[in-house]
């Protein structure tokens, strides 16, 4: 089993200020990995760099899974719950890597497309304008559209943010699915216990690396406080330390 990413003294921000300072390490193939850390302390932006949409500061990162095969899903503020579309329509973007972007799809793939929303358990609500429904219903449909995707690489940043205890638990049944399958999912996430009881490997960052490992290794009292101390004294208007350096690559 190899490596799906690796990190090389990896630095990434924003106007060339640093917000992941020199990350090294590698995440293998089938890692169910929590991403921790205080608010700031970068983990979004590394979630961004992973998939292209920052380039690097500094480093470099080596993604060994082709671009189709990344599913990346962003923090529910950055998706527009205003855009017209019902739920299916929705869903059934997550088939693009079959049909294309303006692709139509056949019977089977609206089969597969309603099995996807019944997992997730949206049955009947098909039909429903994206914006009537609930935050704990729209993250269901773009679990489903997840799993449309089909992605060896799966990216969830704060997935459980504002829902209630049954659909965290019915999303939390989908990614153990998915890692049994043997995917690698990285998650942000914010709720230690979560953390603790689902995840058995955890990145701790602080803008830097405070711990990477086995999660009842990482998430100790010193760590989590190590964390926090390293987040509320860092200097934002700091440069970052290797200008010009070469933007993000990925391997294939």
């Amino acid at each position: 089993m190899g490596n799906v990413l690796a990190f090389r003294d990896l630095t990434l921000g924003y106007d060339r200020h640093p917000a992941v300072h020199h990350l090294d390490g590698v995440v293998p193939e089938g890692a169910l990995l929590a991403v921790c850390g205080p608010n700031g302390a970068g983990k979004s932006t590394l979630l961004k760099g992973i998939v292209g949409i920052l380039p690097a500061l500094a480093g470099r990162i080596e993604c060994r899974v082709p671009e189709r095969e990344v599913a990346y899903l962003p923090q529910a503020a950055e998706i527009d719950r205003t855009f017209p579309i019902e739920v299916f329509d929705l869903v059934s973007t997550g088939l693009w890597r079959r049909t294309g972007l303006f692709g139509g799809i056949g019977k089977a793939d609206r089969a597969r497309v309603e099995a996807a929303i019944a997992a997730v358990g949206l049955e009947g609500f098909e039909a429903r304008p994206i914006g009537t429904l609930s935050g704990g219903q729209m993250q269901r449909t773009l679990f489903a559209r997840l799993l449309l995707q089909d992605a060896r690489l799966i990216l969830l940043d704060e997935p459980f943010t504002a829902l209630d205890a049954g659909t965290t638990a019915d999303l939390i049944a989908l990614i153990e699915r998915w890692n049994g399958e043997g995917r690698t999912v990285l998650a942000v996430l914010h709720d230690m216990e979560l953390v603790r009881d689902h995840f058995p490997q955890t990145l701790l960052l602080a803008r830097e690396t405070v711990g990477w490992g086995e999660t009842r290794e990482v998430l100790t009292p010193a760590n989590l406080i190590e964390a926090r101390r390293m987040c509320e004294a860092w200097d934002d208007g700091a440069p970052a330390c290797a200008p010009g350096s070469p933007v993000a690559e990925r391997a294939a």
